[in-house]
């Protein structure tokens, strides 16, 4: 009986913490505009690569030099931003591959 209301208690809360689960992760997508806005002048980022990633998704990178701030984000078809990533300590690469057949 104890198993039985302490199974039921972990659903039931399971049920009441998702609705903010949902919530927290719908803030993290916006419209494009709306995304790139806030990148740009509340961090002062600029977009430094752009590749274009599964279901045509645009994969960007964004970052500024000046404070560090990196930010890389996913725009989906239908024109909604979403965050994947960010963090600090920026630093803009120039690295060649290696020749093939070279160890690098």
């Amino acid at each position: 009986m104890k198993n039985c209301i302490f199974a039921l208690s972990l659903g039931l809360g399971g049920v009441v913490l998702a609705p903010g689960i949902a919530d927290a992760q719908n803030a993290k997508c916006a419209e494009r505009a709306m995304v790139v806005e806030r990148l740009e002048h509340a961090y002062g980022e600029t977009r430094q690569s752009i590749g274009l990633g599964q279901n045509n998704a645009i994969v960007e990178t964004w970052a500024s030099d000046s404070t560090g701030t990196w930010t890389i984000i996913v725009t989906l078809p239908d024109g909604i931003s979403c965050l994947v990533a960010s963090g600090e300590s920026w630093e803009h690469l120039a690295e060649r591959a290696a020749a093939p057949g070279n160890d690098a």
